[in-house]
């Protein structure tokens, strides 16, 4: 973790929860891309159109996917987040759109009122 507290300490807390949120967007519309890749490639297994798709979409989304898990740590410490808020928002990752839920509900300083 060390590696990537150095690296975003270069940069002001305004500007990683800046780009923390649009990850969280970013993924979740790649998620949506993915799933209609997942259901053309599926009617038509053959296209390869759909082929060129799928595999797009999939690294655009592996990319925002992989940049929100390495963006969590540094979040966290600005958040202040306990282990259940941290342990919620790494398995956002893993559910369709539940990165928006963590951009909505988890990144607000004042969370207690």
């Amino acid at each position: 973790m060390n590696i990537i507290e150095k690296y975003f300490s270069k940069y002001p807390e305004e500007k990683i929860i800046r780009w923390f949120k649009q990850i969280c967007v970013a993924e979740a519309i790649s998620w949506f891309f993915l799933f209609t890749a997942m259901v053309w490639i599926r009617l038509e297994p053959e296209s390869v159109f759909a082929i060129v798709y799928i595999s797009t979409v999939g690294s655009i989304h592996g990319l925002f996917f992989t940049l929100y898990l390495i963006f969590l740590p540094a979040i966290r410490n600005i958040y202040s987040w306990d282990d259940e808020d941290s342990i919620f928002a790494l398995c956002a990752a893993f559910f369709p759109f539940a990165t928006i839920w963590v951009d909505k509900k988890l990144t607000k300083k004042n969370r207690d009122q």
